[in-house]
């Protein structure tokens, strides 16, 4: 699969570790949470595409946890739950999680089930990645022509400029760390990436901002990373 990022929540940590052992065999990125307030945390820092939340957790737990999620965003949430929490897991689904699993889970049921909400989320859904024209204060992307322009002047961009152009414009104002842009672009660990990605992020003005060292769109956080500004 495309190099989605799942948020994987319990506050046991070798039933953590076992799913993102499985979620990384299909070429899918693992955060992990141990519990609802650190979830909250996770989501603010990283561009996540679905969440597997235990109910059972100490200081918010995964009933909370979704509540406060889907006051602000409509990311898939699938349940993990014990039998004899049957109750919680439909109050769980009621309140805006998209599905559940019964511990103990089966690995193929659980990706079959991770699949399928990233399927529904990002193909047919309300995933902001699926925009087919964006305008930033006169910088337009437009992803079905994979083409950026400037007030209405076409910028030519090599791939990896492009895709991170879009990362960053179909999460405008967000901050992501160089690691995270380069996984997300190369699609590889983001191991002392800082040289390569500030190349491109240099090319990259050079090519959109009438003064690359006054930018107007994308903009450095420093001790962070970057975002391309709303």
């Amino acid at each position: 699969m495309e190099n989605y990022f799942v948020l994987v929540v319990d506050d046991d940590k070798e039933i953590r570790d076992a799913i993102e052992i499985y979620l990384k065999n299909e070429g899918i990125t693992v955060i992990k949470a141990q519990d609802g307030i650190e979830a909250i945390e996770k989501l603010n820092e990283h561009a996540i595409h679905l969440i597997i939340l235990d109910i059972m957790m100490p200081r918010l737990d995964g009933i909370a946890t979704t509540f406060k999620i889907r006051e602000k965003q409509n990311i898939p949430i699938l349940i993990l739950s014990a039998k004899s929490e049957d109750t919680d897991k439909i109050l769980g689904l009621q309140i805006g999680a998209d599905d559940y699993v019964t511990k103990p889970f089966n690995p193929l049921e659980l990706i079959a089930r991770v699949k399928s909400q990233l399927r529904r989320y990002v193909t047919l859904g309300t995933y902001e990645g699926i925009n087919k024209v964006i305008d930033l204060r006169g910088l337009t992307l437009e992803q079905g022509a994979k083409e950026v322009t400037v007030n209405g002047e076409v910028v030519k961009l090599t791939p990896i400029e492009y895709k991170i152009v879009e990362l960053l414009m179909t999460h405008a104002g967000r901050v992501f760390s160089i690691n995270e842009i380069y996984e997300r672009v190369w699609k590889e660990p983001g191991y002392n990436a800082e040289n390569t990605v500030a190349v491109h992020i240099r090319k990259i003005r050079e090519k959109i901002e009438i003064d690359p060292k006054n930018p107007r769109y994308l903009k450095v956080v420093w001790g962070i990373g970057y975002k391309m500004e709303k």
